[in-house]
């Protein structure tokens, strides 16, 4: 009987050893993934904004409040892909003029690394869009370098580069800086009035976007636990000539956003410690105690051989 049990302890000794690995190195980057269900609200307010506003005719100034709520679509997550609507509204507090802009993104992207795919309707306010770069999230285990990040204002990648570690509610980051040349993201008919011109009639004008976009990473989960935007916005007519600011602002995440992203970021980071380190640790001292434990009854000779 004492055989049978040190034989047995053998057997469980060594599943729990090549468990250990198997959790470490393959379950657990296979659990540790964006979610399809995704649902969150942030907030940013940008203070001493300049935009330009249709139904007044004139460029305003105030406090204007940012909210983004993002949804997960969890119908069209298949694969290893996830879809995640956006919508983002901006309302002036300080002149009372709420929706002053809505911007609508639907986009998918690779739920390990959040590099953008393109299928399943992306789209930015209805029109299609060619994704790349990181959409939403940065790889799991995040790098001190440069990654290429979706901008959905002007609808395409660019460089965010790594500028160094900072401490955020007790949590340490990677903080990532994206600038954004000027780029057209519409052209429209103007009255000529409206843009302090002359002329008579409406002027073909183009509106220029660029901006400075900064993002606090935390490594592991590759999530933002807070941003900041700098835009600048402003109307152009064709021969160059800024006429008017069209949506000048800085925009930074609020105080409880960030802290409700950071307690959500610790709570997956407890997750992903305790598939990643806990339980392969347990399992591999498990198995090496199982071994030990099956080789002294194998070893020690039972009172029939005595």
């Amino acid at each position: 009987m004492r055989r049978l049990v040190g034989v047995v302890l053998l057997a469980a000794g060594a599943f729990f050893i090549v468990l250990a690995p198997l959790v470490k190195f393959y379950a657990a980057g296979k659990l540790i993934q964006a979610p399809a269900d995704q649902y969150g609200i942030t907030r940013l307010t940008a203070e001493n904004a300049q935009y330009f506003s249709v139904p007044d005719l004139k460029v305003l100034n105030g406090t204007v409040d940012i909210t983004v709520t993002t949804r997960g679509d969890v119908k069209e997550a298949k694969d290893d892909h996830v879809v995640w609507d956006q919508v983002t509204v901006a309302n002036d507090v300080t002149n009372a003029r709420p929706f002053i802009s809505m911007t609508q993104f639907r986009s998918a992207f690779n739920k390990y690394d959040g590099v953008g795919v393109n299928c399943c309707g992306a789209n930015v306010d209805t029109e299609p869009v060619q994704l790349e770069g990181q959409i939403y999230l940065f790889p799991f285990g995040v790098e001190k370098k440069t990654y290429k990040v979706f901008n959905s204002s002007v609808r395409k990648a660019f460089d965010a580069t790594f500028e160094g570690e900072e401490t955020i509610d007790g949590l340490t980051v990677y903080k990532f800086v994206q600038k954004v040349p000027p780029t057209v993201t519409e052209t429209l008919n103007v009255p000529a009035s409206v843009l302090g011109m002359t002329e008579t009639g409406d002027v073909a004008t183009d509106r220029v976007y660029d901006g400075v976009n900064t993002f606090w990473v935390e490594p592991r989960t590759g999530a933002p636990v807070k941003q900041e935007q700098q835009r600048h916005e402003v109307l152009k007519t064709k021969d160059g000539v800024e006429r008017q600011p069209a949506f000048i602002a800085t925009a930074v995440m609020t105080p409880g956003s960030v802290a409700d992203l950071v307690g959500t970021v610790k709570d997956n980071l407890s997750q992903i410690t305790l598939v990643s380190t806990t339980i392969p640790l347990v399992s591999l001292i498990l198995g090496i105690a199982l071994i030990l434990g099956g080789v002294v009854l194998l070893r020690v000779p039972s009172s029939r051989d005595a």
